[in-house]
């Protein structure tokens, strides 16, 4: 019987003052993959790929830690709890260690000893286990052992125990007085006398027995260990070996909780006693088809950690299956966004830098919408639409006249429409003008990717490796391709990447290996630019990001830099200078230098101010005003919840202002104030309202027009500021001019529309 839990998220307490985000961000991660699990003070606590999730068995309620709440937004390996103090340590991919004060203040404190110590490679500094004994935690690692003290919060000493010192990968370690044992996968099960005073050195440690072992615990007063080869051995007097099981997937957990041993491969649970006696086991769920990662057993209950499932519970000697799981998309690897008002949709599809499909993603979409996540997976998708695969969705265009209609890019199957949430029809060869092109004299699949929408409701879509590269679908739903063999490679094209309609209904789009290219439909004339040395001012003619801003100038992110198109309305023009042009600042000694110069650029996105947001592959995200000179905020991962400073691509909600964040790692957003302007006056909104004390923010006067006059007034009609909106909203810092802050009172707000057709009046009390 399956039964799923009603989850409630709760609010989690703040982390250290100076890493807590929740005012400005929130989390959108997944929590279906489960890395490790560790429990106490009835409590699970549910580590996944990079959050967590906290179980309370007494209430069912769940509340999560992420990187808005200060965690690290890294790979997460390993988990453990301390019941003694209170203490959940929390071990990374990258040898980050973090160390999180439960129900207090829930600080987070970073352990970097490991990931930061020259002497041991990258690769080796994974954090495979924790183990605690007398206070302290002993950390298996990629490289050996090291000691952290949980009284004292100090990190001790390393151990380098494989032969001559050398560094070796330890999976697991156990203690059975007076013997601590480690498990390596490529030295063997070694041990050493836990108090030697002189265990640091190598020659301390005994090799107990050959092998590729993957894990050591203690179980009673007996030794038990696993290999590579998914066989468990008791290990006896004069260090040999006894097989006691052996399985037929692989073990890819290895626990020993009050006396009970929990053994999870990918394809099962089982609990063994002390005397190594089964007590139960799951060999399958009739509700789901999962693949275990880990395993947990408490109070006759399994919990069972899934690479897609979540947390899945199971009382012993049962079926009957509660599904533990956060709202959150599919995956923790968004790649493309898009985003109308109150809705944000999210593929998880992916093509290397050069345009490779290949592994194939058979990965689904996601959909949050008035808060709440609803996913569609892959084998939905298939058995929806009745054909064999929908793969590699890399990019989406919402229908700006009917937002329930969204269509997805496939880099190998084709255009993929849905409707109210619903899969309706995938558009490839048999159905529409899209052809399935032979390239290495093989079906090449229909690669699409950049699309956008015109004012008429037309959708614009790019198909790469044919000479009819761009095509229109009508409102109609009829297609007509255009051949734009003239001026790019055509059918030698591996990637036309992104597409931007101008205001006068221009379609820009980018070959890769041309540069910028556009179309006119007017004329049906075609013209393309391309790099520095040809005169057309790209630093590199493979584009990556398109975006007009409110001014109908043309923002270009290449793989090399950033370039802007300042007047795309003459671009067919013979006359007419239309090179691309670097932004140039002065910075602070006054030297003039090039914005984002030979920076990676994957996404640029404008807001309702104007400004710029701009995605990077390796340096974070860029906030710049509305002309470029000022960098307004810049967010990475080391100074902001980005879990990544991979950002694959950005979407704003307009009326919110809302700013998502596409990483490798995961999804996050940014709770902005620059919102797309309205039709009227009807919803200004000024918040927050009143302004108490303790509040050191701006006040955020939202739902107005574009160029919308707003002016803010005392009692007595004396002006304290005045602005005219770029987008819907504007901010005001509760100065005079910026002068100094006005006195507590009430204040007036007044807003006249550009056309004075309309007016409205607030009021704000300030309280100092």
């Amino acid at each position: 019987m399956k039964r799923i839990l009603l989850v409630f998220l709760l609010c989690i307490a703040p982390l250290a003052a100076a890493q807590n985000f929740e005012n400005l961000w929130e989390d959108h991660f997944s929590y279906v993959s489960v890395k490790d699990i560790s429990q106490g003070d009835d409590r699970i606590f549910v580590g996944t790929d990079n959050a967590l999730f906290i179980y309370d068995l007494s209430t069912e309620q769940i509340s999560t830690l992420s990187s808005v709440q200060g965690l690290a937004g890294e790979p997460i390996t390993t988990i453990h709890y301390s019941s003694q103090t209170n203490l959940l340590l929390i071990g990374y991919q990258d040898g980050l260690i973090e160390v999180v004060t439960i129900d207090q203040q829930n600080e987070v404190l970073k352990v970097v000893d490991i990931r930061d110590k020259q002497n041991i490679p990258p690769n080796k500094k994974r954090i495979n286990h924790f183990t605690e004994h007398d206070g302290k935690i002993y950390i298996s690692a990629g490289f050996g052992v090291s000691v952290y003290d949980l009284e004292r919060l100090e990190f001790r000493d390393s151990y380098f125990i494989g032969d001559f010192g050398s560094q070796i990968n330890i999976s697991q370690t156990t203690i059975l007085a007076p013997y601590i044992y480690a498990a390596s996968t490529q030295g063997g099960i070694r041990r050493a006398i836990l108090n030697n005073d002189n265990i640091i050195d190598f020659q301390e440690w005994e090799l107990v027995t050959p092998g590729e072992y993957t894990a050591v615990q203690t179980l009673g007063t007996r030794v038990l260990i696993a290999n590579t080869a998914n066989s468990v051995f008791r290990l006896n007097a004069g260090n040999t070996l006894q097989q006691i099981a052996s399985f037929s997937s692989p073990i890819r957990d290895f626990k020993v909780n009050n006396g009970i041993l929990t053994i999870s491969t990918s394809s099962s649970i089982q609990a063994y006693d002390q005397g190594f006696i089964l007590k139960a086991a799951v060999e399958s769920l009739p509700d789901f088809n999962y693949t275990l990662q880990t395993g947990y057993s408490f109070d006759n209950t399994f919990y069972m950690g899934s690479a897609l499932n979540g947390l899945l519970k199971v009382p012993y000697n049962t079926n009957q299956t509660t599904q533990i799981l956060p709202d959150g998309p599919l995956l923790n690897t968004p790649f493309a966004l898009d985003a109308t008002p109150g809705q944000l949709w999210v593929s998880f599809g992916a093509v290397t830098v050069s345009f490779n499909p290949f592994p194939l993603d058979r990965k689904g979409i996601s959909n949050l919408k008035e808060g709440t996540w609803t996913n569609i997976s892959h084998d939905e998708l298939t058995q929806t639409l009745g054909v064999s695969a929908v793969n590699d969705i890399v990019n989406i265009s919402i229908d700006n006249q009917n937002p329930e209609t969204v269509y997805f890019s496939s880099f190998l199957s084709g255009l993929l429409k849905v409707e109210n949430q619903v899969p309706t029809v995938l558009y490839n060869e048999t159905n529409s003008a899209l052809e399935n092109p032979v390239f290495g004299g093989n079906n090449a699949g229909i690669r699409l990717y950049g699309s956008d929408f015109d004012r008429n409701g037309n959708l614009w879509v790019l198909q790469s490796l044919t000479d009819d590269a761009l095509l229109r679908l009508s409102t109609n739903g009829q297609f007509q391709s255009f051949d734009v063999s003239n001026i790019s490679g055509g059918r030698d094209e591996l990637a036309y990447s992104k597409l931007a309609i101008s205001r006068e209904g221009f379609v820009f789009f980018s070959p890769v290996q041309t540069g910028l290219a556009a179309f006119n439909p007017t004329t049906n004339q075609f013209r393309a630019i391309g790099a520095e040395d040809t005169g057309g001012g790209l630093p590199s003619t493979d584009i990556r990001a398109l975006a007009f801003d409110a001014q109908n100038r043309l923002w270009i992110g290449t793989l090399r830099g950033l370039r802007v198109l300042f007047s795309p309305g003459t671009f067919f023009s013979n006359t007419a200078d239309v090179s691309a042009s670097a932004i140039i600042f002065a910075d602070d000694e006054g030297v003039g230098q090039e914005l984002l110069f030979e920076q990676t650029i994957t996404d640029i996105e404008v807001d309702g101010s104007n400004n710029k947001w701009i995605a990077t592959a390796s340096s974070g995200v860029f906030y710049l005003s509305s002309n470029g000179q000022q960098t307004l905020l810049r967010f990475t991962s080391e100074n902001s919840p980005l879990p990544s400073n991979n950002v694959q691509d950005i979407a704003i909600d307009p009326f919110t202002g809302e700013v998502f964040f596409a990483t490798i790692n995961g999804l996050v957003s940014y709770k902005g104030t620059s919102t797309a302007p309205r039709d009227t006056l009807e919803d200004v909104f000024v918040f927050p309202n009143p302004v108490r004390p303790q509040y050191q923010g701006n006040v955020t006067i939202d739902g107005l027009t574009a160029k919308a006059n707003v002016k803010i007034t005392d009692l007595e009609g004396n002006l304290v500021f005045q602005q005219t909106s770029q987008g819907g909203s504007i901010t005001w810092d509760t100065t005079a001019f910026g002068k100094y802050k006005v006195a507590s009172g009430v204040y007036f707000v007044l807003i006249t529309t550009e056309d004075a057709l309309e007016t409205k009046i607030e009021k704000i009390m300030i309280i100092r």
